[in-house]
């Protein structure tokens, strides 16, 4: 099983993560886009590019033949997944990224979204919340670099951006949709410093999409989690360890994960099934 997975950063390590842990025979393609990130600020039609050139690497590196596209990048999956799909389906399945404000939304209770400043001030974002969560306490807060940090794994930005946020969500929320795949990584910081609010009225739940995601994905291409592809289960219980490889591509050349994703559990986890770039 061949999986592309198509993001500018490390913020698709969360659901590259949860696909391996459900599938440790899977080849991961993982194409990164390093030269020409963020994608955010960029124009739709620069957003589309990328996106494409980005599949069209992991593909080509997996010899020409995949058995699906993942975008887990919320940026991305506004912009691109048409065209994406254009281009791939339906041979090939391509899987999105939505945030998870359905999940977050359903118990009724407050609730925020954490989200970019870009996507906070969205069409986009504005559509879900009145679809998903009608009649529903909800408060957009814009993460203010928080991405940039995460992405430079700086322990003091991190917590510079996450205090950021947290000070400007309500103590009457009890749920938070992480907005961004880059803020699943710290998510632990992220529910320390909702505890730490002189206001919090209790725990806050945080919602994320990577593992729902990962099953869509599995569900398109009929696999069946922590299984191997003939149908029996997997050797061994953990990424790395059932058979699969990860492969990294940096802008379309064969690359190693960066040094800021290892200081992350899912980069951790990716890092254990690496393969070496090809020569």
């Amino acid at each position: 099983m061949r999986i592309a997975v198509v993001d500018s950063g490390i913020g698709m390590l969360s659901t590259a993560a949860a696909l391996f842990a459900a599938r440790p025979d899977a080849e991961l393609y993982l194409s990164m886009d390093p030269e020409h990130m963020p994608w955010g600020p960029r124009t739709h039609d620069e957003i589309v590019e990328r996106a494409l050139a980005g599949a069209r690497a992991a593909v080509e590196a997996a010899g020409g033949d995949v058995d699906a596209v993942v975008v887990p990048c919320n940026t991305a999956s506004v912009h691109g997944l048409t065209e994406l799909r254009e281009r791939f389906e339906p041979d090939v399945p391509v899987v999105g990224t939505v945030p998870a404000i359905k999940p977050a939304a359903a118990a009724g209770t407050p609730i925020a979204v954490w989200s970019t400043e870009a996507t906070t001030r969205s069409e986009y974002q504005r559509r879900l919340v009145e679809t998903f969560a009608q009649g529903v306490d909800v408060t957009p807060v814009a993460c203010v670099g928080l991405a940039e940090a995460v992405e430079s794994a700086d322990p003091g930005r991190i917590a510079a951006a996450v205090a950021y946020a947290a000070e400007r969500t309500p103590g009457r929320v009890r749920g938070i949709v992480l907005g961004c795949t880059h803020y699943d990584l710290v998510g632990g910081a992220i529910a320390e410093a909702l505890r730490a609010r002189p206001d919090a009225a209790g725990e806050v739940e945080l919602f994320t999409a990577a593992d729902a995601v990962a099953a869509q994905t599995l569900r398109r291409i009929g696999a069946v989690p922590g299984t191997g592809t003939d149908g029996g289960e997997a050797a061994g219980g953990g990424a790395g360890h059932g058979g699969g490889r990860v492969r990294v591509l940096a802008s379309g050349r064969p690359a190693r994960l960066p040094a800021a994703a290892l200081t992350y559990p899912a980069g951790r986890a990716l890092a254990a099934g690496e393969r070496s770039p090809a020569r």
